[in-house]
This record gives C-alpha cells, structure tokens and sequence, in this order.
C-alpha cells in the first residue's frame, strides 16, 4: 500500500483544472469497485433467492439499495477520487455523498432483512451465517452502536476531531488512510440513519417523534461546520493550503466552496429523512388502524362494548 504516499500527490500534480465531465471519468479504484460490485452482486442473489421461492421483495427497496450503492461508486470509482486528494472542494463532495446520502439509500434497501430471509436456516442447536447474523442483531455491542448517546456525538465528532487535528493530514497520506476514512464515513452514516429511519429490525426503535428529534440533533452541528469553514479568513486543513498550480484554484476560496457544501448538504439529507419518516408513520399508523379493525370484525368489536358498558356503570354510580 505504500505505493500510494505522497508520491499518489506527485502523480496527481498534473491533474488538469477540474471540471464535471473531468471528475466522472472512471478510475476503477480497485478497493471501492470490488466491494460495490459484490454489495450489487450479493443483493441479487438474495433478491433472485426469494423469488425462486415464490416471495416477493419491493422493487423500490431494490432500487433504493442499487442508487445506493452507484453513489458510493460514482464518488469513489471516478476521477472525482483523484480530485478529491487534491481538492477540499471535491472531497466535501465525496465526504457528503458518502455519509449522507448513499447510507440512507442503503438503509432503504433493507439489506439485513433481504439476508436474514434468503440464508437458509442452520437446523436444530447448529448456527450458520443466518443464525450469526441474529446474534449480532440481538448483541449488547450492537445496542451500544445504534444508540443515539453513542451515533450523535460520533456523527458531530466525524467532522471536527478529523477535520480540525492532525489526523486528517496523516490519512490523507496514503490511499489506504484515505480509502479507510471514506469507509468510516460511510459506517458512521450507517449507523446514524439506521435508527432513524432503516427499514431493517435493529435494537433500538424509538417512536416517530423521537426520531425525528434524533435526526435534528445531528444537523445542526453539521451546517456550523460548514459555515466555520465558508468564514474562516485563512485555509485551514493542512492537505488542502497548496494545491497543484496545474489546477488553478486558490486554496481559501476552494475552502470556502467546500463548507458551502458541507453546510447545503446537511439540509437534503434531512429533508429526505423526513419524507422518508412520515411515510413510515403514514403506513404504521394505517396498518395499526387495518388491525383493529380485523380485531374487530372476529370479536364482533368487543372493546366498543366494553367500553359502553363502563360508561352505563359510570351513570349508574352518579345516578345513585
């Protein structure tokens, strides 16, 4: 991997200025191409598993997961990667598209319970992938990272601990630092969001309006950090203070783009959060409705009755 220190910077010296069709040539960065291909290949599998069997799996949960995954791809698998290495404006991108948008797309797509019902059960007192997969669910560990005591202060610490120590400028000098900065961005987005709004079954489900506090909490952290670098007077992140002269960019106003991204990009994701929570409500509150009603209709709405009856006694009591 060490092919990729600064030496990675000297090849990119002759980056021509940027522009949009420049930045979405492909680059097949090998780490990102793999994995998105098999997070493409995997899903199918288990897609095209149900099917053989007679079950079926929403087609916009496939959707939501494939554009879930083409995200990730379109930022890591591009010249916007290289881009990225030299130009703070770039990376915001990546950083953005990685944290807020592509976890969310995912999360749409349910993959845990895509895997939880397309891997065969291991048999009595035996445990097989499915088996593993429940107990992690279920694990102390994984209550402690979905907890919302543990992912806001890890989503607002994923910006200012990285952003404003030396730590960044040391991932950002090789490219296995950088591909595992952009993989915890992306688990840190994850574990955010799956509380929140993930289809799938996870250990902590708070009610609506809990989640939606949740989702606030974050937000405005993430737009400070924006403007605190569309303000700042001088550039800030080492990595980004002398760019290529062959791009021709000035380090502080390519700053300054960067946390207008940082900061417009806090609003979409929540925007579509919200949307995405409503309709979740929407549909819970309706199949909450269709139930009683089912109930109903077999115990010859009972409840009503019941509750009539104590209404009689109430006036009887004060008739007294």
């Amino acid at each position: 991997m060490e092919h990729g220190g600064h030496g990675g910077h000297g090849m990119m010296m002759d980056l021509p200025p940027f522009t949009l069709s420049r930045g979405l040539e492909f680059s097949g960065e090998p780490f990102f191409l793999i994995s998105c291909s098999l997070g493409i290949v995997l899903y199918g599998w288990g897609v095209l598993r149900l099917r053989r069997r007679g079950d079926a799996w929403p087609v916009a949960r496939t959707v939501a997961f494939v554009t879930g995954v083409l995200s990730v791809a379109l930022v890591m698998c591009t010249k916007l990667n290289d881009y990225g290495m030299v130009m703070f404006s770039v990376h915001m991108v990546q950083h953005m598209v990685i944290s807020m948008l592509s976890p969310i797309l995912l999360l749409l797509g349910a993959p845990v319970t895509l895997t939880l019902r397309a891997l065969p059960a291991a048999g009595r007192g035996r445990k097989g992938p499915r088996e593993l997969l429940v107990a992690l669910l279920h694990s102390r560990y994984m209550r402690i990272v979905t907890h919302p005591a543990f992912t806001i202060p890890l989503f607002i610490a994923s910006l200012y601990a990285l952003y404003f120590t030396p730590l960044f400028s040391t991932l950002m000098g090789s490219k296995a630092g950088h591909i595992g900065m952009m993989v915890h961005f992306l688990a840190v987005g994850l574990v955010f969001f799956w509380p929140i709004m993930g289809v799938d079954p996870g250990p902590h489900r708070p009610g609506y309006v809990m989640r939606m506090l949740e989702l606030f909490a974050g937000m405005p952290f993430h737009a400070f950090f924006g403007i605190a670098l569309m303000m700042a007077s001088e550039p800030m992140i080492d990595t980004y203070k002398n760019p290529p002269a062959s791009l021709g960019i000035d380090a502080l106003s390519d700053q300054n783009a960067a946390g207008g991204i940082a900061w417009a990009f806090s609003e979409i994701p929540s925007v579509v959060v919200l949307l995405a929570l409503v309709y979740q409500w929407y549909r819970s509150e309706q199949r909450q409705a269709r139930r009683k009603d089912r109930v109903a209709d077999r115990d010859g709405d009972r409840e009503l009755e019941a509750y009539n009856a104590y209404l009689a006694s109430l006036q009887a009591r004060s008739g007294r």
